[in-house]
């Protein structure tokens, strides 16, 4: 009886473990929101835009101990899942990947490539798109943010919340949005 009550009680405790999220056959994560696409930035712009979300562009590679991280701790919080799926469209990029990219000036190369055209050299890394790309630009110099590396719940919804409001064409700098974010909800507990 007490072994039936033991196993009773590691059963419930199941769903209060790490989030587990499916890995692709290329080793990456794979999460719902992620987009599955051409990788044609101009089209994927123009796609995220119908439907009223900005693009996002995300770098992993297998193995990324980072990149487990974000999926398990950062983009499994339902405030932080829920965000994206209602105000990005996320293309997922493999670091060291054979898929051809075309980018907004028309150069199409492998992923591996195009992380290095785009200056990608760590994963996790996000680079966020305006609406609007000027004609014969890259990603790269077009991205109004990147975020290198994984970062916390709290660093992360701030960068969202940032680029989804465009708070990039104000003035005050991202630093100083994140501290004043995290303060003002330190003062409402």
């Amino acid at each position: 009886m007490r072994r039936f009550a033991f196993v009773l009680l590691l059963a419930g405790l199941l769903p209060l473990s790490a989030h587990a999220v499916e890995m692709g056959e290329d080793g990456l994560h794979k999460e719902p929101w992620l987009a599955l696409t051409f990788k044609d930035m101009a089209e994927d712009l123009q796609t995220a835009n119908d439907d009223g979300r900005r693009l996002a562009i995300i770098f992993e590679q297998r193995g990324c101990i980072y990149c487990r991280k974000m999926h398990e701790e950062v983009f499994s919080d339902p405030k932080i899942r829920d965000y994206i799926e209602q105000n990005f469209m996320v293309v997922q990029m493999n670091l060291f990947g054979d898929e051809e990219v075309t980018d907004f000036d028309g150069e199409a190369l492998p992923e591996k490539e195009m992380a290095k055209r785009w200056g990608v050299v760590f994963t996790p890394t996000m680079l966020f798109m305006p609406k609007e790309v000027p004609d014969g630009g890259t990603a790269a110099q077009a991205a109004v943010e990147i975020l290198p590396g994984a970062f916390g719940k709290g660093t992360t919804m701030s960068m969202l919340r940032w680029v989804n409001e465009e708070l990039y064409e104000g003035e005050e700098h991202f630093q100083k949005y994140h501290a004043r974010r995290f303060m003002e909800e330190e003062q409402a507990q």
